[in-house]
């Protein structure tokens, strides 16, 4: 779907093609990389073009991502939804290294959570983070995510298997959990968005 949201200090959009120079700058650091399972690492601004070109703003809510942009800085992340091999809506989400502490994921999910339930009437969203991610795991309780259980999955940085926790945020836990997440700020998250 091709939605734009705000936050207050960010601008949700669709990836650009314009977008790959900075994408590649934050994803060529092992330090981001590492904590992803389907990024590559070196990345190259190759690598951006090939997912930018694979991108299309006519994607159901279950498939549609979101840049997070940062006035005066341009963008600074990803976060959005995709489905895995068993069909299932996963949360992912990266954050540029100089962008990471100041609560910018937590504000752009809560937004593009807000969204999904709202648009769809899936009872539930699924996630995860590799065991070491103690930040994403943070995160995500934060949100609400609890653990489901552990698993292996692949880090393609990495080159190997590893130990991964599986999460899970439900419709009832979300309408429970993002009234304490956006008492975080406190003009609230002004959410507004733009459907096509």
């Amino acid at each position: 779907m091709d939605v734009e949201l705000r936050t207050e200090r960010l601008l949700l959009r669709q990836p650009r093609r314009g977008d790959a120079p900075r994408i590649a700058r934050f994803l060529n650091n092992f330090a981001v990389a590492g904590k992803l399972s389907t990024v590559p690492y070196p990345y190259a601004e190759s690598d951006a073009y090939w997912w930018l070109d694979r991108w299309s703003a006519d994607k159901p809510a279950d498939e549609t991502g979101f840049m997070l942009e940062l006035a005066g800085e341009g963008i600074i992340g990803n976060c959005g939804f995709h489905l895995n091999i068993h069909k299932q809506t996963l949360l992912g989400y990266w954050l540029a290294e100089p962008f990471w502490n100041r609560g910018f994921m937590t504000e752009a999910a809560t937004a593009v959570l807000d969204w999904y339930f709202a648009a769809t009437t899936a009872e539930h969203v699924r996630s995860g983070l590799f065991h070491f991610n103690k930040a994403s795991l943070a995160v995500q309780r934060k949100l609400g995510f609890t653990e489901t259980g552990e698993g292996t999955l692949h880090c393609l940085a990495r080159h190997e298997d590893l130990r991964h926790i599986d999460t899970e945020l439900t419709r009832a836990r979300w309408a429970g959990s993002s009234e304490r997440v956006q008492e975080a700020w406190p003009s609230g998250l002004p959410v507004r968005t733009r459907d096509h």
